[in-house]
């Protein structure tokens, strides 16, 4: 018998505090996160839950009501072990959204209308994709699926058709589906299914948007390529009682889609992106010193600043795939493609490298590397002019000059750096505490590296962001001032030390400053577009926020810290009335990072402006969902922004329902 998600999570918590009554307030913390859950809902999953034990609410042999108390489990629990039959499967999970909202309002019909929709729409659909519905609950359906292919396009092939469908329908009576699709390991009983692959299936489906899908990075790696959707790396996130985080991605339905998305204009400009370079050397530990390397290459072409050169992020979002250079041309709106290999065996190095040009194929120049490590920098700076040469045979001296930089005197620190930086961009306090040491150690080696400071403090604002501890507040302020301090001419480390110092110092003058002297250095420098975008927001600066937003959106289409720009966008927007657009771009920022509450707080916001006013509501309590000491005066003492910004935003979220104080 397969057992719907929650009533799992309900007879888990019974029976884990089986020693004590379990009371209606904590079922619903622990089951449903706090959220409005109805005495109808409530009632239905415990006898749903009393009925997959074989108890019933007449004998309550198992699972006792104890009126004004709560419920507990008065059962003998014994721990089995069988061997159950086993298989690797897809797995697909949809429930609709507010379904007890709607149940509440009409509750006849809603379910005429759920059954239409399985009737003419959803079961047609997994038919003709080869799906085997295990279970169909009151609210949503499990799935299963031979092919993860056949389900994440089944996904899709649902979501599209319900758009059409909802779009006769009033906003407050529609059928709105989330879904979330895997590849994993099912156990078998019957005609049910249960397992890891059940239950990360119905985890992905609980964050997927209302009306979008969510998949797991496995269902990601079997699908890419095969399935016409854009899917949009949302990092890793923690999923309740799944042991691990679990890279998501999401997929983007854009209206009328078909599937492949347009390709990007390119800039008035020569526009070259740098993808990661291979590593050759058949030892997974040597990922950092080739993605290092292409690291320094990008800092290099980014001084040059008649060259558009796209972020570190949007370029390795290749990391790992069979690229056709002419479609990573489309999609990141580039005529140029840098592409390599480095191969690092004890003190020796070998790259080889191909730039190409992205419309037509043509290999413009490759060149091999063979040096003593020693030699790094200098074939970096080698590469950078080669690749500047072969694009603009009549560059000016003082233009090769500005693309060389101050380099570390320890080759020992560069390395411990390079060993840091994949956990300093994962954005996640436990990857902070893994690159923490290594950048102090580095630090021990050369005092004054301009690049560990700054990452020590992006790697203390990971924290702080989570844990709130004002010593990581200090360690963060600290580590920018040093970098900026060291950073003669390194616009990155300049770029996240402005970041710290206006997000958590709060000290927006200062920290514009030091955005200017990183885009200065180069104007292509995506943490001062994105932070001063914000900051410039803050301030009412509208024209030059929205033109920085937009200049980092089109650098780094596809960087996870997009939702800092679609936030100065939203703010800037709504500063000016141009409300449909502050919800386009709010709604943007999200998407992208559905678990800050600050996102969904301009979401509310824009849907106030647009007398949307019971989304604002649901956005509203998203906010005190994932922020539960919100409030409207909190906000504007820890972010500061300026009175005329502020006051308009503040009405909108008084009236979207968030609390003053």
């Amino acid at each position: 018998m397969a057992v719907e998600p929650k009533v799992f999570d309900l007879i888990a918590v019974l029976i884990e505090n089986r020693d004590r009554v379990v009371s209606r307030d904590e079922l619903i913390e622990t089951v449903w996160q706090g959220r409005i859950v109805s005495e109808s809902a409530l009632a239905s999953c415990i006898n749903a839950a009393r009925s997959a034990v074989g108890d019933s609410g007449d004998e309550q042999r198992l699972i006792k009501t104890l009126p004004r108390k709560g419920i507990r489990f008065v059962g003998h629990v014994r721990m089995v072990e069988e061997r159950r039959q086993r298989r690797l499967a897809a797995v697909l999970a949809a429930d609709v959204v507010g379904y007890s909202r709607l149940m509440a309002a009409d509750e006849v019909a809603t379910l005429a209308a759920l059954k239409a929709h399985r009737k003419e729409l959803i079961d047609p659909k997994i038919g003709e994709h080869g799906g085997r519905i295990v279970k169909l609950m009151g609210d949503g359906a499990l799935v299963e699926f031979a092919s993860v292919v056949d389900a994440v396009e089944c996904a899709v092939a649902i979501q599209r058709a319900m758009r059409e469908v909802n779009a006769d329908h009033p906003e407050d009576r529609r059928i709105v589906f989330r879904i979330g699709v895997t590849l994993g390991d099912i156990i078998i009983e019957g005609d049910d299914i249960y397992g890891d692959g059940v239950n990360l299936a119905a985890r992905l489906e609980g964050i997927a948007e209302p009306g979008g899908i969510a998949i797991s990075e496995d269902a990601w790696r079997q699908v890419r390529g095969k399935v016409e959707a854009k899917f949009v790396d949302i990092g890793e996130q923690s999923l309740k009682n799944i042991e691990r985080p679990v890279r998501v991605y999401r997929i983007e339905l854009a209206e009328g889609a078909t599937g492949t998305p347009a390709a990007l204009a390119l800039p008035d400009k020569p526009s070259i992106a740098v993808l990661p370079f291979q590593n050759m050397s058949g030892d997974p530990d040597q990922d950092y010193f080739a993605d290092g390397t292409v690291e320094d290459i990008i800092t290099g072409l980014s001084r040059i600043k008649w060259l558009f050169v796209i972020a570190r992020n949007s370029s390795f979002m290749y990391k790992g795939q069979a690229v056709d250079v002419k479609q990573v041309g489309r999609e990141l709106g580039v005529r140029y493609v840098l592409e390599g290999g480095v191969r690092k065996a004890g003190n020796r190095i070998r790259l080889t490298t191909q730039l190409i040009e992205a419309e037509t194929g043509v290999h413009l120049w490759a060149e091999r590397y063979d040096r003593l490590l020693e030699d790094i920098f200098a074939v970096q700076d080698e590469i950078t002019m080669s690749v500047v040469g072969a694009i603009e045979p009549n560059l000016r001296k003082a233009e090769i000059a500005r693309a060389k930089r101050k380099r570390p005197e320890s080759l020992d620190a560069y390395d411990l750096v390079l060993r840091a930086l994949p956990f300093t961009y994962s954005h996640t306090a436990e990857d902070a505490e893994k690159a923490i040491p290594l950048l102090k150690k580095a630090l021990e080696l050369e005092p004054g590296y301009a690049t560990s400071h700054a990452l020590l403090a992006w790697c203390y604002h990971s924290r702080l962001r989570l844990a709130l501890r004002e010593e990581d507040r200090t360690a963060a302020i600290y580590h920018a001032h040093e970098a900026v301090s060291a950073a003669a001419d390194d616009a990155t480390a300049l770029g996240i030390a402005g970041f710290v110092i206006s997000l958590d110092e709060h000290d927006h003058d200062t920290a514009l400053g030091v955005f200017d002297r990183a885009l200065t250095l180069s104007n292509c420098n995506i943490f001062a577009l994105h932070s001063s975008a914000l900051v410039l927001s803050f301030m009412g600066e509208t024209e030059q926020a929205i033109e920085r937003a937009q200049r980092a959106l089109r650098l780094s289409p596809f960087d996870l810290l997009n939702y800092l720009s679609f936030n100065a966008l939203a703010i800037s927007y709504l500063h000016t009335g141009r409300n449909q657009e502050a919800y386009e771009a709010a709604r943007s920022s999200v998407r992208l990072n559905p678990r800050f509450s600050i996102c969904h707080l301009f979401l509310a916001a824009a849907l106030v402006r647009l007398g949307r006013h019971e989304e604002a509501r649901n956005e509203a309590r998203e906010v005190l969902t994932l922020d539960p000491t919100f409030t409207i005066d909190r906000f504007s003492v820890t972010v500061g922004i300026e009175p005329a910004v502020f006051l308009p935003l503040a009405e909108a979220w008084q009236a979207a329902g968030l609390p003053q104080r």
